[in-house]
């Protein structure tokens, strides 16, 4: 497919870019405590450009200096302006364009104990006496300046166009919607009254910028879990407003961090491809505005579809260029089978920014995510053959990565097919485009020449024919049984033999544990069986889940009426029940089926590291072999311990 209208050029005012791909602002930790661009950020963003983006816009970008939070971009004071000029003239080297997201957050600041909150009406903060204050008149008309002071530093810093942020629970929005906004000034009450506030803002920016320069707004395309809060119809008619005051192009997303609807912000796979697009559809027939069209659009095929159905005039792939930032490159130039997708696990992207263990975001499909030119692939001195225990994805990542650096990677998998694991993980409700991903990663391995062995598992004897200069051990990690009274009983089973299929289930169900594995093997179930309880020993179940995945799952859970029990510990399996311990009581749940979802453990390949180890062999151990974890470690395990052989 040759993705004609994506790689068409498009004109915005003055601005004119070589394809309709726009890689958005996202949270990244990349900026320093003080709020500088740093050379991180300007690497990570060259990569996208050099990817073949056709616009990319900054992160979040600060406006006013008293609502600044740390290790967040400013551009709310003259001295931001060399290091933001960097950032485009580095774009701008390798022929791409800049645009930078004009940003007052809020509420959203408060990760910053030093930052103003500014709200458009006063709030109680829940469980304390104490009310935070709305916005006084002095500070709107402060933030409306500052608008406009950035963006006369935006040009003066090279940037070829401007967004103002105006969705996302961020002030913008939070005047706009009368969920948030109570005031009985000229800032609150009606639509127009409302809209004020980002109204002024606009005015603000477009006195500060070209005649030429586009100006670009994103907006919610309604108000998600707020009850009372804006229609679909009320931001047709605030964007008509906009326009006439001079916004040139929506960029229509969806979500507020105030409810469930943060799972808009950072779609995880639970939601359908593309669920916001017919929304940048309806406000771009209503309104007569091009659009951008924002929301799980990671296939070229399916950006192509949209722009030629006229849904949008130019597409958001955000974190499809984080999991591959020659995305586009390869689309453009027909090698679509030989994109690594995002699938949406947000186990990078989205908990990595939240997480106070990781320095900066990542991507579990690119650990070279943040380190860019730390990660530049180093061709080998001396190439090597390196024997590879298992073809799952750690297995399949470090041999991708040994053999773009030149050595002979062969992979022996004892199944008979690659992907391991995530194959297994795609037969959970709503990830199928997990197993996707691991069976296209076998076949790109195979493809990129790399020696596989199905059916082959490794032992002491074929490591001796081989003869290999160094082993990885990849052999991930087994389900772990229950050891307790009736652990063995015929209608006891574990997660992995009912996900691969392997066993049937039948009746009333019980499963033990209530981790990921346990809740998606309680939705695979629904609607096969009569009656689903998941038991969980700790205080509550999807402990192990990142915050949007939580939301998704806990809500279909819900939806399926799938009871849980936690702080409930399994004591025995009975033909006909299982016993469980809680809160100091003996109870027993009436079943005909159990299905242990406790966990796994990594296989013991003692046997393996000995011979290695007396043979002077340098041996390896990468990803749930070393204990089972999450994708996101196994995968950046695997990638560094191939760059370094």
């Amino acid at each position: 497919m040759a993705f004609d209208k994506l790689f068409s050029p498009i004109k915005i005012r003055g601005l004119e870019l070589k394809n309709r791909v726009v890689f958005p602002a996202m949270g990244t930790k990349m900026p320093t405590d003080d709020k500088f661009v740093t050379k991180q950020i300007i690497d990570y963003h060259v990569a996208r450009v050099e990817g073949g983006c056709g616009l990319n816009f900054t992160e979040v970008c600060s406006v006013y200096a008293p609502a600044s939070p740390k290790k967040f971009l400013s551009i709310a004071e003259d001295k931001y302006i060399p290091g933001l000029k960097q950032l485009t003239d580095a774009i701008h080297k390798e022929g791409g364009k800049a645009g930078v997201q004009l940003w007052l957050g809020g509420l959203a600041v408060a990760s910053d104990p030093e930052a103003m909150l500014i709200i458009p009406s006063d709030m109680p903060v829940q469980g304390t006496e104490y009310t935070m204050p709305g916005a006084s008149l002095e500070t709107i008309k402060e933030s409306v300046k500052a608008f406009g002071e950035a963006a006369k530093r935006a040009v003066e810093a090279g940037f070829d166009t401007i967004e103002f942020h105006a969705a996302h629970n961020y002030v913008p929005h939070s005047f706009l919607s009368p969920y948030f906004n109570r005031r009985n000034d000229e800032y609150g009450g009606s639509l127009k009254n409302r809209a004020r506030f980002s109204i002024e803002c606009i005015k603000a920016i477009r006195e500060n910028i070209p005649e030429d320069m586009p100006l670009f707004m994103r907006v919610d395309a309604q108000d998600d879990y707020l009850d009372g809060g804006l229609t679909i119809e009320d931001i047709i008619e605030f964007c008509k407003l906009a326009k006439d005051t001079g916004v040139d192009i929506l960029d229509v997303s969806r979500g507020n961090f105030s409810s469930a609807a943060i799972k808009y912000e950072v779609p995880p796979i639970d939601l359908p491809r593309g669920f916001n697009v017919d929304n940048a559809a309806k406000i771009k027939k209503e309104t007569g505005m091009p659009t951008v069209a924002v929301g799980r659009i990671n296939d070229p095929t399916q950006a192509e579809e949209i722009l030629e159905n006229d849904k949008a005039d130019m597409v958001v792939m955000g974190r499809a260029q984080l999991a591959d930032p020659e995305f586009c490159n390869k689309a453009r130039d027909g090698k679509v089978e030989t994109i690594v997708k995002c699938v949406g696990c947000n186990q990078g992207c989205y908990d990595g920014f939240v997480s106070t263990d990781m320095p900066f975001i990542t991507c579990m499909r690119n650990p070279a995510l943040g380190r860019e030119a730390e990660y530049t692939l180093v061709k080998a001195e001396t190439p090597k053959k390196v024997l590879i225990a298992g073809g799952g994805v750690a297995g399949l990542e470090a041999a991708m990565t040994l053999k773009r650096r030149g050595h002979n990677p062969i992979i022996c998998e004892a199944a008979d097919s690659l992907g391991g694991q995530f194959v297994l993980a795609g037969a959970a409700p709503r990830k199928e485009e997990m197993k996707e991903a691991a069976i296209a990663m076998g076949r790109q391995a195979i493809e990129a020449g790399i020696e596989v062995k199905l059916n082959t598992p490794i032992t002491t004897e074929l490591i001796e024919e081989l003869n290999p200069d160094e082993v990885i051990i990849a052999i991930g990690a087994a389900p772990m049984s229950l050891n307790i009274p009736g652990g063995d009983l015929p209608m006891v089973t574990n997660s992995h033999d009912v996900l691969s299929g392997k066993v049937q289930v039948t009746g009333n169900v019980v499963v033990i544990g209530g981790g990921l594995v346990g809740l998606e093997v309680a939705e695979y179930l629904h609607g096969n069986v009569d009656e689903i309880t998941v038991v969980e020993m700790l205080d509550r179940v999807a402990k192990d889940l990142g915050q949007l995945r939580n939301i998704c799952v806990m809500e279909n859970l819900y939806a399926f009426g799938i009871k849980t029990l936690t702080n409930a510990k399994c004591v025995e399996i009975k033909e006909n029940a299982v016993v469980i311990e809680r809160d100091g009581n003996i109870e027993e749940i009436s079943c005909d089926s159990v299905v242990v979802a406790i966990g796994a453990r990594s296989r013991n390949f003692d046997d393996l590291s000995k011979y290695c180890q007396e043979k002077n062999i340098p041996c390896h151990v990468v990803g749930d072999a070393v204990r089972a974890r999450r994708a996101l470690n196994a995968v950046a395990e695997a990638n560094d311990t191939a760059r370094r052989i």
